[in-house]
């Protein structure tokens, strides 16, 4: 519902250019964590550190490309420049964001964790096996190995990270299983009692078998979506059971609702009664949880306001008891923390994994504000109450005073869990509507990894995609500003506009399976209607409607033709974001191609969009948000199941086909991630005196440090 993965234009750019759960022990140092009894691994720090970029010479942001992905690398610009005690408090952040990462493994699917630790403890003997032969066939086995274990590390898990479609082995199952033969049998994951043969078989069929979970997040229409999705947070439960089960509990004039559901597995206990397992410290994740919250009770003693604290308590209350009115009470004390220069995301938020839309991946960002770069986002963020009046939506679905919302731009330290290694660029929270109502929102455009996407530049779509050299020129001079703007005005005035008519209940109640995709496509309409208005020409944050044509025709561009790279020949379109862009461009297309708004063109066989009347086109997009803002506000299903399903869902095999065949020649990775960066605390006598920042170099030597140092949970939770 908050986050801003890719926009249409980034697909583009990234191408071309006090219940506290535990208290520190007297006898161990500022960076000891609790030893816990119940964890699978002990939390000692890794044996080999991940290799780090040398001091000298030119920062290199591309690391490797296999795959569809490419290894990123980032910046922290003004880190050495801060108080020690905010780098400090930086480190804990750091390190409770880190200790709840097999949580999303977990979440993604109930046997990721085995299959994680399989391949760590199978990848030293692949190396060695790689290195001692000549033989071409094993050489490439080796490498196929790598590649898929790269693969999973980057998707937390078996499924491909956007897609949500089964990730299967280009290296053979006799080679899988010479592997396991080869590794000694204490460094597997066995189950109690299990024989190596048994594990083996196991193993073997849910890396190999396209039947078993083959998709983590199914949102096909008329399909039960809980039964055949492979994620983990419903089990034995069918849609219909889980839809009755809320509706039971769900009072739709609670005018201030929980997040019912957003922190708990739902299944049957033994006498067949539905039942949530509520994640938190002594419940389901508990072990990692106590980690977390551990680092966030560090965080406490050097906080850097009042309001800091005060948040950082509330959290670590909700994760020691489930309770989501703690969760409520911890999000209006952090939107209301806006003097801190540091800050972190932390707990279960986005519900995309959900085709339900109740329950939330475990991630965080910790970051530290961009002071100059903010000025931009803040002003329009203090403009918030005019853009919302003249929205072209209904009078009485207009906020009548939209309060709090916090703009600026972040420099981001680390990234955990749902995340990462993929990341956000934007984020507005909390995600519960009356808050946002009643206290207000954080809008953040993440400065240095839209910085890191930049630089990463390959070249080639704009050349393959653009229809002429005016579009060309525009995308060069403007698209960089263009596609910023597009995130602040998502994230800051998109989804923080609008509210819900009264008694309606929350989207996930009324819009099911299509809330997601409705959300970001009504944000994105806001930030395309007022890319083109001469406000922000005048407040100073765009030179003139040039970056705002610009973004529109990066939009159409991306909605209808340069998004379809990362679907293969036959699928359809799923995942949220992109229902929602070819949702968006595909409407205003049609609505308009009586006026010849938008004109495809087919020239030496390739087809290119050509918007022939910007202002028109920005009157459809008004339409269209007004429309997306009805189906919010008055909850109605029906349109919006009519609305995704007609514009969002659906392919031109053809142009599918075309659209594949010209981006194949330019050898591009459709999909990018980050290598996190290090943080190394400084101590003395017992205390942290100061944090050092290091900058790892290898992937897989840091999802291996990873494994070694973060690994909290059991194979089976």
């Amino acid at each position: 519902m908050s986050r801003l993965l890719f926009p249409a234009a980034a697909l583009l750019l990234a191408a071309q250019l006090s219940g506290c759960a535990s208290t520190t022990p007297a006898s161990v140092s500022a960076t000891t964590p609790p030893t816990d009894a119940t964890a699978s691994t002990a939390v000692t720090p890794p044996a080999t550190p991940a290799a780090s970029a040398p001091a000298a010479g030119p920062f290199q942001v591309v690391s490797e490309q296999f795959a569809d992905l490419r290894i990123l690398r980032y910046e922290v610009p003004g880190f050495e420049a801060l108080e020690p005690k905010q780098k400090e408090l930086l480190y804990y952040l750091y390190e409770a964001a880190l200790s709840g990462r097999d949580i999303i493994y977990d979440q993604n699917y109930q046997n990721n964790l085995r299959v994680r630790r399989t391949l760590e403890a199978l990848w030293e003997t692949n190396q060695e096996r790689r290195a001692a032969t000549t033989n071409t066939q094993q050489v490439e086995q080796a490498q196929q190995f790598n590649t898929y274990a790269k693969r999973v590390w980057f998707s937390n898990g078996i499924h491909h990270h956007y897609s949500t479609r089964k990730l299967l082995p280009e290296f053979s199952p006799a080679y899988f299983r010479e592997l396991v033969q080869s590794t000694p049998e204490r460094n597997l994951p066995l189950l109690p009692g299990q024989t190596l043969k048994q594990f083996t078989e196991t193993m073997t069929s849910i890396l190999f078998d396209p039947k078993v979970a083959p998709k983590r997040v199914n949102q096909e229409a008329g399909q039960d979506l809980l039964t055949t999705s492979a994620n983990n947070y419903y089990q034995g439960v069918t849609q219909a059971e889980a839809e009755a089960f809320y509706a039971k509990k769900i009072d739709k004039n609670d005018q201030r609702p929980i997040s019912y559901g957003l922190n708990s597995r739902l299944v049957k206990d033994k006498q067949g009664n539905i039942v949530e397992q509520p994640w938190k410290v002594g419940g389901l994740y508990g072990e990692a949880l106590t980690q977390v919250a551990f680092w966030l009770n560090k965080a406490l003693d050097v906080a850097e306001t009042p309001e800091q604290r005060a948040a950082l308590t509330k959290l670590i209350q909700y994760y020691s008891t489930g309770d989501l009115k703690l969760w409520d009470e911890y999000n209006i004390a952090w939107v209301h923390d806006t003097n801190s220069d540091t800050d972190v995301v932390n707990g279960f938020i986005e519900v995309y994994g959900d085709p339900l839309g109740y329950r939330a991946a475990y991630e965080s960002v910790v970051s530290f504000k961009d002071v100059e770069a903010t000025k931009r986002i803040k002003t329009i963020g203090d403009q918030a109450q005019w853009f919302e009046n003249h929205s072209p939506i209904k009078a009485e679905h207009r906020k009548k005073n939209v309060v709090g919302i916090t703009a600026k731009v972040i420099t981001t330290v680390v990234e955990a869990g749902d995340a990462a290694p993929s990341t956000p660029i934007g984020i507005n929270l909390p995600n519960a509507t009356w808050i946002r109502k009643e206290h207000g929102s954080k809008s953040v455009n993440l400065g240095n990894i839209v910085e890191a996407y930049d630089r990463a530049s390959a070249g080639g779509m704009l050349d393959e995609f653009a229809f002429d050299e005016a579009e060309k020129k525009r995308a060069k001079q403007y698209g960089a500003l263009a596609g910023k703007l597009h995130t602040d005005m998502h994230e800051v005035i998109g989804h923080a506009s609008g509210q819900i008519n009264k008694g309606v209940g929350t989207t996930k109640e009324t819009l099911k399976s299509y809330a997601s995709a409705i959300e970001e496509g009504r944000a994105d309409l806001v930030a395309l209607y007022y890319l083109m208005d001469d406000k922000l020409v005048q407040l100073g944050v765009m030179p003139s409607l040039e970056v705002g044509k610009a973004e529109y025709d990066s939009y159409i561009r991306g909605g209808l033709m340069t998004q379809l790279v990362r679907l293969q020949p036959g699928e359809t379109v799923e995942e949220a974001h992109m229902r929602n862009r070819q949702m968006v461009a595909r409407w205003v297309f049609e609505k308009g191609r009586k006026d010849k708004v938008i004109e495809q063109v087919t020239r030496e066989g390739k087809t290119f969009f050509h918007i022939n009347d910007y202002q028109k086109l920005r009157t459809l997009f008004g339409q269209l948000l007004r429309e997306t803002q009805r189906i919010t506000s008055e909850g109605d299903y029906n349109a919006a199941k009519n609305l995704i399903e007609t514009y969002g869902v659906k392919v031109d095999a053809d142009l599918h086909k075309q659209v594949l065949a010209r981006y194949q020649k330019l050898g591009i990775a459709p999909y990018a991630g980050f290598i996190q960066p290090k943080l190394v605390p400084v101590e003395q006598e017992g205390k942290i005196i100061d944090v050092k920042l290091e900058y790892p170099t290898d992937f897989a030597q840091q999802m291996l440090e990873y494994g070694r140092k973060y690994s909290f949970l059991p194979n089976v939770n």
